[in-house]
């Protein structure tokens, strides 16, 4: 499940090596053209390619020595135009110095998939919609309405009418053109045929026939009705029909303008993170004397190991590690976290979170491409462009739809001729097929609710790495979730104090700090930080430890001044056995102390100077806060949860019950190697099997699993190997990003679903004159409006995380 950045121009790749290659493609108008596309890529010796209609977007694998070049060319002689683009953080950061493309050569819309092309491409459809909405009015009114029929009123028709069946309805006309050439049909066809063929039987009526004479009337017609009633007041003639060709032009020219508008909608979850990005940065320069300025560049000019300042109120410009000062990040754009995150030396922080307070001093670690928000681009990016299961079977119906619908139209002319020899009776009919058949909500159902849904997980901190995850998320009946860095926090904490008789607690702590604070053992680090952060511990830790010296696996030693008593001792901190070596032996109340620790799952040691045990100093990787209501969220979803570790049975047990997971489904002392067995032992017995898990232990559990779920504070290598990325470190972001995927997959079923009864139902009724060509324009734009917004409702999804968080338990 590679992720692997977008190839730029002119590259070939290795010559055996698989590459994944994306394309802006041009001039598409429904999901026949993506089809049609799609059918050509795949052709193409070593490739595989999918079109996305609704992002104008095609992925393609390639394996052997096909270029990019190669791909394009193909594209270009299919009929549309296509083209590389350039890296999505290029694009956010730099939006001034985006190529807007030309129209091509067929005519095509512009093809730069950028903001201005879907800016242009909706303006021009708004444009010709409002002009020939002005036109075909008065058209319609007359048509309809006996009495508003003055003598030659017909060829007032003709003149309001004509501007709009060319000019207005031309994209239309055009797209059928260029896919004639290419010998090949889409929905446009079926569009310009209906159009044209209603246009002409009125030119042949007018100039042909009486209905051209003056005071010839036509009857008001009932608009459900195919049959016509024209009767003249003085001559009998053809019905025209230019009230049908110029509405049924506005109503497809609204519902098209209404799917650029609700596609850029669409994506704007996306734009808006790409464009979180910072644009220029204070970087820090050393001087040949030894001092240090900072000069404001452009970001794209910062490289890895330089230093830069981040000010309060300012972006983060790319990742980075903290190098000096203090500060609270507020990371809620990217992870949707709305509490700031406190940040010191040593730190990580990312690229796009905002400084709140403390001026930083950085060291950027990633830089461009590499950073975590073009990661986060690439991957909502590659899943917008790829396609659901449950698309395929429209993708199939939409590639022979148009060439059967008009055979069905010919029918339906046919037997109309056949049965009452009613020429008009049956040319209505068949217009009236031609018309509403076009599948266009087909082609739409799928692309739209994933468009919106990625696009809303973007924003929520759910990463969706392809449409194919979906299905998985619907199926999964058990999540397995690594004990540490998912349930937990992932870093041990200072979580009690135990002091002898007669010794004061904040002592103890002081003098095990010091000594404990030269040491880089994670116990160590936590006891230290503890000591620090604690507000009894007053002064702080002493300034330095003398005669430090460590002993693997069992303490550290070192000599502590003592400045609140002007004393100086011997510390030792650690094993109870090891101090015992030492002549220190633990009293019976620190002794169990230690004991109940244990059983508890916690780290405990020992703690004395100067021959005495002083007391007993308990850590732990505590339960995250919101865990235990987040496994209850994911048990309500139908997932059996089980907890997975490498740590004893009792520490297992001991988390397993703070957060609600019963004992029998608790795996205790797993090997990072046999993470994987134990995956497929769930699976041998018949579950699908979810797994979250952060880090490179992790990857290939999370790889085997049906639907893998990294942690975003987990490893790359984590992240690659998984489904689903979870930005936010909190076990609800697993919870949010199952319900968001259920409800995206629920949404594309709703759409395919009322896309295919809409034609199963329709086209009969046109076939047998039960419907008239005005009703079935207005039917089908409306079909296609209904599937958009019925995918933008998964805007609103609300997260579960902020509403089920819970205070941290007593410990």
């Amino acid at each position: 499940m590679s992720s692997s950045a977008t190839e730029a121009p002119g590259t070939a790749g290795a010559g055996g090596s698989a590459r994944e290659i994306d394309l802006e493609i041009g001039g598409m108008t429904c999901s026949s053209c993506a089809a049609r596309i799609e059918n050509k890529l795949n052709r193409m010796d070593g490739v595989t390619a999918t079109v996305n209609y609704a992002t104008e977007n095609a992925h393609v694998r390639v394996q052997g020595q096909v270029t990019p070049q190669d791909l394009l060319a193909t594209v270009e002689k299919t009929g549309y135009t296509a083209r590389l683009p350039e890296p999505a953080v290029v694009r956010a950061a730099t939006p001034a110095a985006r190529t807007d493309s030309a129209d091509g050569a067929d005519g095509a819309a512009p093809t730069d998939g950028a903001d201005g092309a879907d800016d242009r491409r909706a303006a021009d459809l708004r444009q010709r919609l409002m002009v020939s909405a002005g036109l075909a009015t008065p058209v319609v009114l007359m048509a309809m309405i006996p009495a508003l029929q003055f003598d030659n009123w017909q060829w007032l028709s003709l003149t309001l009418a004509s501007p709009v069946v060319v000019w207005g309805a031309w994209p239309f006309h055009r797209a059928a053109w260029i896919n004639l050439r290419h010998g090949a049909t889409t929905m446009d066809t079926l569009v310009s045929l209906g159009v044209a063929a209603a246009y002409l039987w009125s030119l042949y009526a007018l100039f042909l026939t009486p209905s051209g004479t003056t005071g010839w009337h036509l009857q008001m017609s009932w608009p459900w009705s195919s049959r016509p009633t024209g009767m003249s007041a003085t001559a009998t003639g053809a019905d025209i029909y230019l009230e049908i060709a110029s509405a049924v032009t506005v109503f497809l020219l609204a519902g098209r303008y209404a799917e650029a508008r609700a596609k850029r909608r669409s994506g704007a979850a996306l734009r808006a993170l790409l464009d979180l990005g910072a644009k220029e940065v204070s970087r820090v320069v050393r001087r040949p004397d030894g001092t240090t300025v900072e000069e404001r560049v452009d970001v794209a000019l910062l490289a890895v190991g330089e230093e830069f300042v981040v000010r309060p109120g300012e972006k983060v410009a790319t990742d980075a590690v903290v190098v000096e000062g203090a500060s609270a990040i507020d990371e809620s754009l990217l992870t949707g976290e709305s509490v700031p995150v406190e940040v010191g030396p040593g730190d990580a922080v990312t690229g796009a979170t905002l400084n709140t307070s403390g001026r930083l001093r950085l060291r950027a670690t990633r830089v461009g491409a590499d950073t975590r928000l073009a990661q986060i681009g690439r991957l909502v990016t590659r899943a917008q462009a790829g396609k659901a299961p449950v698309q395929r079977l429209a993708d199939r119906v939409s590639a022979v739809f148009v060439p059967v619908v008009i055979a069905l139209s010919l029918l339906t002319l046919l037997g109309w001729l056949l049965v009452t020899g009613d020429v008009e009776s049956a040319f209505t009919a068949a217009v009236a097929v031609l018309i509403i058949a076009c599948p266009c909500a087909l082609g739409l159902a799928t692309p739209t609710a994933l468009l919106v849904g990625t696009g809303r997980g973007a924003q929520l901190g759910v990463l969706i790495k392809g449409p194919e995850i979906l299905e998985q998320t619907r199926k999964a009946d058990t999540i397995l979730l690594d004990k540490t860095g998912t349930v937990t926090e992932g870093r041990m904490r200072l979580v009690g104090v135990v002091a002898a008789d007669g010794e004061d607690r904040d002592v103890v702590l002081r003098l095990a700090a010091a000594v404990e604070a030269a040491s880089e053992h994670p116990v160590a680090r936590a006891i230290a930080d503890g000591a620090t952060a604690k507000a009894g511990a007053a002064g702080g830790l002493p300034p330095a430890v003398e005669s430090f010296s460590s002993t693997q696996g069992l303490g550290v030693e070192g000599v502590v001044a003592d400045a609140a008593t002007g004393t100086r001792h011997a510390v030792l901190v650690g094993r109870p056995a090891w101090l015992e070596q030492r002549a220190i032996h633990l009293t019976p109340a620190l002794a169990t102390a230690m004991s109940t620790a244990q059983d508890a799952g916690r780290t405990a040691v020992a703690v004395g100077w100067d021959g005495r045990a002083r007391g007993v100093l308990v850590v732990a990787d505590t339960v995250r806060p919101t865990s235990a209501a987040a496994i209850a969220a994911l048990r309500d979803l139908g997932l059996r949860p089980v907890l997975l570790t490498g740590d004893n049975a009792r520490a297992a047990g001991a988390v397993a019950a703070e957060v609600g997971i019963s004992p029998a489904d608790v795996v205790a002392e797993v090997l990072p190697e046999d993470k994987v067995a134990q995956v497929r032992r769930f699976q041998d017995a018949g579950r699908q099997v979810a797994m979250v898990g952060d880090g490179v232990n992790d990857a290939a559990a999370l790889a085997q699993a049906d639907l893998g779920l990294a942690m975003g504070s987990g490893t790359d290598v984590a992240i690659e190997a998984s489904d689903l990325t979870l930005v936010r470190s909190d076990l609800f972001a697993a919870v949010d990003a199952i319900r968001l995927s259920r409800r995206t997959l629920a949404t594309i079923k709703g759409n395919l679903f009322w896309a295919f009864a809409y034609n199963v139902a329709a086209i009969p009724l046109a076939a047998l004159g039960l419907l008239s060509p005005l009703v079935a324009g207005a039917a089908m734009a409306f079909s296609s409006v209904f599937v958009v917004t019925n995918s933008l409702r998964l805007r609103g999804f609300q997260p579960s995380g902020a509403a089920a968080a819970i205070d941290p338990p007593d410990r």
